[in-house]
């Protein structure tokens, strides 16, 4: 596999855990389940299972309980987007009790036909604005920048050094505080409204915790060089969880 393929890879899984983490609301999701090549199923602990309580995570409740995500979303039947729901029973193994019926029921009715659709309008340089302001979220030198439409650029790259300052680029709470995702390192992701959220990656060290409220310009990391080449800050803004460029919301240097 080329360096090319590889980040694509990379930028790719991080597309698909931020859009089902700003799909969930008042949960959260996790990233599409995917077996292991070699490993064999896990049967987790048949007939046990856990009440999902308000502000949890598909990931907090598998590390708890000590089983895989991929696992328990195997044994719920959990499909696309993968949400969960407050007041929601799931297995902790296979053939374990699971409440599919405390999740919202969902009526779906046939389409009615429509006429052809007009052609779309072309899309503006950028969404529909955020509602607040953005900050820097480290000071240092622009290497990269972002290009819509290309799986390696969603974001931009600023230079520093080991140690310096990585700041919340506007209020939030964290949904994403780890290292699980191969090629950006110590991951911090701040879910700032239901549209809006910002990451970011290559953190030398995480100050914050998943749940913790931040404000615009505290503290939620050290830069650093994890899954990087150099000590660098990768930051991307989502808006429905689509990556939108970082350098039409943050002040003009």
């Amino acid at each position: 596999m080329t360096r090319t393929s590889g980040r694509e890879r990379m930028r790719l899984g991080l597309a698909a855990m931020l859009a089902l983490v700003l799909a969930a609301c008042s949960s959260t999701v996790v990233r599409t389940p995917q077996a292991e090549a070699g490993k064999p199923a896990s049967t987790g602990r048949s007939g046990a299972s856990v009440v999902v309580q308000r502000g949890e995570t598909l990931y907090s409740i598998a590390r708890r309980n000590g089983v895989a995500v991929e696992d328990i979303a195997r044994w719920n039947g959990l499909k696309p987007p993968y949400t969960i729901y407050p007041g929601q029973r799931l297995a902790l193994g296979q053939g374990g009790s699971r409440g599919s019926a405390t999740a919202p029921t969902r009526t779906v009715t046939a389409p009615k036909p429509q006429a052809p659709a007009a052609t779309p309008a072309p899309a503006s340089r950028a969404p529909a604005s955020s509602g607040f302001s953005w900050r820097w979220p480290a000071q240092g030198v622009l290497l990269n920048t972002y290009v819509a439409g290309n799986n390696t650029r969603q974001g931009i790259d600023i230079g520093g050094s080991s140690g310096q300052s990585v700041s919340a680029a506007a209020d939030g709470v964290v949904v994403y505080s780890g290292a699980g995702l191969v090629g950006y390192g110590e991951l911090i992701i701040i879910k700032h409204n239901e549209q809006w959220l910002s990451a970011y990656g290559h953190n030398r060290k995480r100050l914050v915790n998943e749940g913790q409220n931040v404000k615009a310009g505290e503290q939620i990391a050290e830069m650093g060089r994890t899954g990087a080449a150099r000590e660098m800050l990768h930051f991307e803004i989502r808006y429905n969880g689509k990556p939108v460029d970082p350098l039409l919301y943050l002040p003009k240097k």
